[in-house]
């Protein structure tokens, strides 16, 4: 007769057992994170946090654009999408080239617009279950208000 020790089940005061992580590393699902890492993606995450940096972004989607055409286009002045297309150039999301006397920016890393759609995709997920709980809600009012 074969016997097995049972494996160790955490009880509901202790909680589960905390997995061991390297000092400086960080636990995403099975993928540990140096802190170095979690900094960098917090800084890329910044850059896109601005309306008016996603704005210019969505501008530049379809191709090369000069600073005083996306400055008519966001609704900013040229010295202010200037600032936040020097922001996107440090981040390596954008580059640019001189025409002239314009200066004209284009994406080089067209993996911001995955970001983008994964978080209006996570956004649209969220609004749906929110209002399926709201719609199970009005009809439990509607069910217990009769008689």
């Amino acid at each position: 007769m074969e016997t097995t020790t049972p494996s160790p089940v955490p009880s509901p005061a202790t909680g589960p057992t905390p997995r061991r992580t390297p000092p400086g590393k960080r636990r995403e699902g099975d993928h540990a994170l140096s802190d170095a890492s979690i900094q960098r993606v917090a800084d890329h995450l910044k850059v896109l946090a601005d309306p008016t940096r996603l704005r210019l972004l969505c501008e530049l989607a379809d191709g090369e654009i000069c600073v005083g055409d996306l400055a008519g286009q966001v609704g900013g002045s040229q010295a202010n999408v200037s600032k936040h297309l020097a922001v996107l150039r440090k981040a390596g999301l954008v580059t640019c080239r001189r025409n002239g006397m314009n200066v004209c920016y284009s994406i080089i890393d067209p993996s911001v617009f995955t970001v983008c759609r994964t978080v209006l995709d996570a956004l649209s997920a969220q609004a749906n279950r929110e209002a399926e709980e709201l719609r199970a809600a009005c009809e439990g009012a509607d069910a217990g208000g009769r008689h």
